[in-house]
């Protein structure tokens, strides 16, 4: 919304996840004109997070990459695909970090009808531990940073990004790994 480049964080967010939502923000501020975002929208717009009260407290460091999803969705008006989930942390340079609880996020996607995945990399050793029944009719996509993320979870194709790979994560080869 039109402000002065005010985040709003509200809801049931504990003190990791205003991070997360802090960090999502930053990343998206430094790769903005690469997806053909206003490279100066933070300055003309304030962002508000807002996550509902609901039964289980939300703070643990798992929705960065969705958050920065969210937020580079608002700022280049590409809408965020339906028929996804996703669970992940950024780093600041866009690297994915795994998080906990990977069984129950899985499950829970399941039992609502999401069959399509978005995970950290190094979370895959996770997947043996669903039933193989379940395991068999979900997709995943593996990641390891979050223009990965952005390519998979957004309708359109952005503005072409080169893979975030920063000096100190030389090495990594991101990809979009495919596993069932």
């Amino acid at each position: 919304m039109r402000g002065k480049g005010n985040l709003v964080l509200t809801g049931q967010l504990g003190d990791v996840m205003q991070e997360s939502a802090r960090a999502a923000l930053s990343y998206v501020r430094s790769r903005a004109e690469l997806y053909g975002a206003d490279p100066d929208f933070y300055e003309k717009k304030d962002i508000h997070v807002h996550i509902p009260e609901g039964a289980i407290p939300k703070d643990g460091p798992s929705a960065g990459i969705t958050m920065a999803t969210s937020i580079l969705s608002a700022v280049t008006n590409i809408a965020c695909r339906k028929d996804l989930a996703m669970t992940g942390e950024i780093t600041l340079r866009g690297k994915v970090l795994p998080v906990g609880g990977i069984k129950e996020k899985l499950l829970a996607a399941y039992r609502a009808g999401i069959t399509t995945l978005i995970l950290p990399r190094e979370n895959e050793k996770d997947l043996d531990d669903l039933p193989e029944e379940i395991r068999s009719v979900l997709e995943f996509h593996l990641v390891d940073d979050v223009d990965e993320v952005v390519r998979l979870a957004l309708e359109t194709a952005p503005v072409a990004a080169p893979p975030s790979v920063a000096p100190a994560e030389a090495g990594t080869t991101p990809s979009s790994g495919l596993a069932h």
